[in-house]
């Protein structure tokens, strides 16, 4: 029986992913879990036992989560990529929506009119005239799941877009509309574009992604949406540019204290993914990926180890061991298993930067004791026996 903690509510029809022959579900309680299920709750302070040995992240972000320490103490991290993209991908438009119409604004007015509404709407309308989408230029920053879909709906709406994304996926280029100009040159989306929308991971490449340095280079009354993650636009630099008018409009979906005191800025809170629909989506995900690796050991859109997926023989248990990516470790496994009487039927190796992962099924006794011995062997972080049933 697996035990697995939840640190967030999931749909109903998620939870029946869990079939309840082979799973426990607790709340928020690690001690004694295999498996956690969350989404935005920071556990970066959290101790971890022994027997954790996988967390699902519902949504696309992992910062709240010590990844690099998981690794070190053989727990895969798992998250869900594109299962909230279309949701992220609408809001986004909506964003553009408002930082042209002033819509924000249109509205808070139109609440203190207190007589003579129909008039005063007439008379004061004028102060939120704002340009259409039609026919301007959008920069979408980062092609992936997000942004390509913001891309592509962005032609839609009759918009001249320009690409950016030094590490597209062929997937996503594949399913880029022709029509969207890509360019392998960022100065030349900031020089263009009336819109610039940023939808890249945060990290240290894209921390203050958007600073003076660039802002200078951009159109005067650009538009800057961020419905990616804290950290990408630096809040002093578009402040000041906000304040002298470089920046026309600020959309985030990060709000914090400094934005939400800054003029021309409307802060969302943190709705990108907030979908019924997204919500399911990013939960079957997680749920589906942690169940295929604590029942088979496949690994699936993990952010710390390598995919690695493998087809169960017949008749075999299956051992998955994670180690660290350095020489001989599989000569060291394999060596291991021999001296057990144990018979290889099939293995997959695969490493990513300094983590590896092998799954090996075999017919042979092996013992927990066993297990145990093999994982003091130095580089290797986790041994999981999966039984045949």
């Amino acid at each position: 029986m697996y035990k697995v903690a939840l640190f967030s509510k999931i749909p109903k029809e998620t939870m029946n992913l869990f079939s309840e022959d082979k799973y426990e579900i607790i709340e928020q309680e690690t001690s004694d879990a295999d498996g956690i299920v969350m989404r935005s709750m920071e556990i970066h302070d959290m101790e971890f036992s022994k027997r954790l040995k996988a967390i699902a992240r519902s949504g696309a972000g992992v910062n709240n989560i010590p990844v690099e320490r998981c690794a070190e103490e053989g727990i895969v991290v798992f998250n869900s990529p594109g299962a909230n993209a279309n949701a992220v991908c609408e809001l986004t438009f909506l964003g553009l929506l408002i930082s042209s119409r002033r819509v924000i604004d249109s509205i808070d007015w139109t609440k203190t009119l207190s007589c003579d509404v129909a008039d005063s709407v007439e008379r004061g309308k004028s102060q939120f005239v704002g340009p259409e989408l039609k026919g301007k230029t959008l920069g979408v920053i980062g092609l992936g799941n997000v942004g390509h879909l913001v891309a592509n709906l962005g032609i839609k709406l009759g918009m001249e877009v320009i690409g950016y994304d030094p590490y597209i996926s062929v997937k996503n280029a594949l399913g880029l509309s022709w029509d969207v100009q890509y360019t392998s040159d960022i100065n030349d989306l900031y020089r263009r574009s009336d819109y610039v929308t940023i939808h890249t991971p945060y990290n240290e490449e894209t921390k203050n992604y958007i600073n003076k340095d660039n802002i200078k280079l951009m159109k005067d009354g650009v538009r800057i949406l961020n419905f990616a993650r804290h950290g990408i636009v630096n809040e002093d630099d578009i402040s000041e540019a906000l304040e002298n008018g470089k920046v026309g409009y600020h959309v985030s979906d990060l709000p914090s204290e400094k934005m939400l005191n800054t003029k021309n800025v409307v802060c969302i809170p943190h709705l990108g993914g907030s979908t019924y629909e997204a919500e399911e989506n990013c939960a079957e995900m997680a749920v589906t990926q942690l169940t295929e690796y604590l029942e088979k050991g496949n690994i699936t859109n993990s952010v710390n180890f390598p995919d690695c997926v493998m087809e169960r023989y017949p008749g075999t248990d299956r051992l998955v061991v994670l180690n660290k990516n350095i020489p001989n470790m599989i000569g060291k496994i394999t060596t291991a298993l021999a001296g057990r009487n144990v018979n290889i039927i099939g293995m997959v190796n695969k490493s990513r930067g300094d983590y590896a992962c092998n799954i090996i099924d075999v017919i042979g006794d092996l013992r927990e004791e066993e297990l145990k011995n093999l994982e003091e062997h130095y580089g290797i972080l986790r041994v999981m026996l999966i039984k045949k049933r």
